[in-house]
């Protein structure tokens, strides 16, 4: 049989608390910086976290948006935008060089993620910001995204990521926050979610049809009520089908 590896990732030190019991089950850590939540101190914690159970580090930053989670789209000039992203990816990077941590990936948060899929101004204006970073840091994008395309094309590594717990539609955005099928909570549905996109490079969408993606990342959002659940599941079932962690 067929053997598969995949990177399993949660977007963490956003103020649920939960990091200690999710990081041992994951990978990947996406660790916000401040924008729509987070600070040195939240970040500095997540970060000795990581390093305790070998799971590679990367920054999230977002739309300074505390208030909407950084789940809206702002409407905010480039110049103050691209301030702000300095601002963070500078506080995150500081506390590795404390914390002598590796700088493994960058992955937007929110909306900020979802618009540079689809807006290529403003993904312009996100790579340039992170153009430093490009020669050491991966960069996670989605698949068939305006994003990917462009920083492929600027030089940057990147890693296509698909959601274990977030229903897509047939143009494989994800389906709104705002319906009721947006996530998936139950832990044996995540699993067969993510069996198909791993094993047949398809994902089911909302319309039940089968649709082409790739990933080599999969994120199980940190703040999804059943995250630990869907963990703890995952681990002990990925295996049984012939799929490992990558560590």
């Amino acid at each position: 049989m067929k053997e598969f590896s995949i990177d399993i990732n949660c977007d963490v030190g956003e103020g649920i608390g939960n990091e200690s019991e999710l990081l041992p089950l994951i990978s990947s850590c996406n660790i916000a910086c401040g924008g729509h939540a987070g600070d040195i101190s939240s970040i500095t914690e997540v970060v000795k976290l990581a390093k305790l159970h070998k799971v590679k580090i990367g920054a999230h930053p977002s739309y300074p948006d505390k208030a909407n989670f950084g789940r809206e789209i702002m409407n905010i000039p480039y110049s103050k935008l691209k301030e702000s992203l300095k601002d963070q990816l500078k506080t995150f990077e500081d506390v590795l060089q404390q914390e002598k941590a590796k700088f493994s990936h960058i992955k937007a948060h929110g909306a900020l993620y979802n618009q540079t899929a689809k807006d290529s101004e403003l993904a312009f204006h996100y790579l340039e910001v992170i153009q430093q970073y490009k020669d050491f840091a991966s960069l996670y994008v989605p698949y068939g995204s305006k994003i990917a395309k462009q920083a492929l094309d600027a030089g940057f590594k990147i890693m296509y990521e698909a959601f274990g717990d977030r229903n897509y539609t047939d143009n494989l955005s994800l389906v709104s926050r705002k319906h009721d099928n947006a996530l998936i909570q139950n832990p044996q549905k995540v699993l067969k979610h993510i069996l198909s996109i791993i094993k047949e490079g398809k994902v089911i969408t909302n319309s039940g049809r089968k649709i082409e993606i790739h990933a080599e990342t999969i994120c199980i959002h940190g703040d999804t009520s059943s995250a630990l659940e869907i963990l703890m599941y995952l681990s002990n079932e990925l295996p049984n089908h012939s799929v490992q962690l990558q560590k």
